[in-house]
């Protein structure tokens, strides 16, 4: 008779399971794959001696999706027993790469006729970000993007912002146009009254110097609002 093997010898079950679950994503793509699937994959290479089922659908429910835990803040991640530093860092490196890939489209591209692209990259890089955050998409005449350029973060509310600051960088680098981009952690992309006021001031300001103010978007996880689109601006 064959012996029986012992419990060091006996291949854990999940390491079968990984196997299936990459085969799957090669052969079907990502498509086929559950969110906490897709969290299982990630999580393989930062966990590789235990099973990571319990932890990806821990990490679904708590968050709601899959994209929104890979963008939850570190802090938040360390509340998870299991998912230490490593594992956080695999989460990061992901949100990293999501946000890279998706300025990659935008990058020396006019933008008004890369509209779709923009706003994949703003939603990617801000839309569920904890804290209030202001940037500026700096264009040439030909309204290709020269810089992109965080001015301000502030509280989870308010992000202070300077017209004057934009303005200034805008001459240092030449710039014919601007897009005004920030977001609202609450996840309503709603202007409010200060937006608006802020925004004027911008406006002001720019076109004192022949600078373009083509749009300003406020960026939610709910959904994107844009102050041309609203009549606004």
């Amino acid at each position: 008779m064959r012996p029986e093997l012992s419990d060091c010898e006996v291949k854990p079950h999940y390491l079968g399971h990984r196997d299936r679950l990459r085969a799957r994503l090669l052969e079907r793509g990502a498509e086929s794959l559950a969110d906490y699937e897709l969290m299982e994959l990630v999580l393989f290479a930062a966990i590789p001696q235990r099973d990571v089922k319990p932890l990806a659908k821990e990490l679904i429910d708590k968050f709601g999706s899959f994209a929104d835990a890979v963008a939850a803040p570190a802090e938040r991640l360390k509340q998870f027993k299991w998912l230490k530093e490593r594992g956080i860092a695999q989460l990061k490196i992901v949100e990293a790469a999501a946000v890279r890939l998706a300025r990659t489209r935008v990058v020396g591209k006019p933008v008004l006729s890369s509209w779709n692209a923009l706003l994949d990259y703003c939603a990617a890089a801000m839309a569920r970000a904890p804290e209030e955050e202001f940037r500026v998409l700096f264009l040439d005449r030909k309204n290709v993007l020269i810089q992109d350029k965080v001015m301000n973060r502030g509280t989870v509310d308010h992000a202070p912002v300077y017209p004057r600051e934009i303005v200034k960088l805008a001459l240092e680098l030449s710039a014919s146009a601007l897009i005004l981009v920030h977001n609202h952690p609450s996840g309503d992309p709603t202007p409010s009254r200060a937006d608006i006021e802020m925004t004027r001031e911008v406006v002001e300001a720019a076109r004192a110097l022949r600078v373009a103010v083509h749009d300003h978007l406020v960026i939610g996880r709910n959904g994107t609002a844009s102050f041309k689109a609203l009549g606004l601006l």
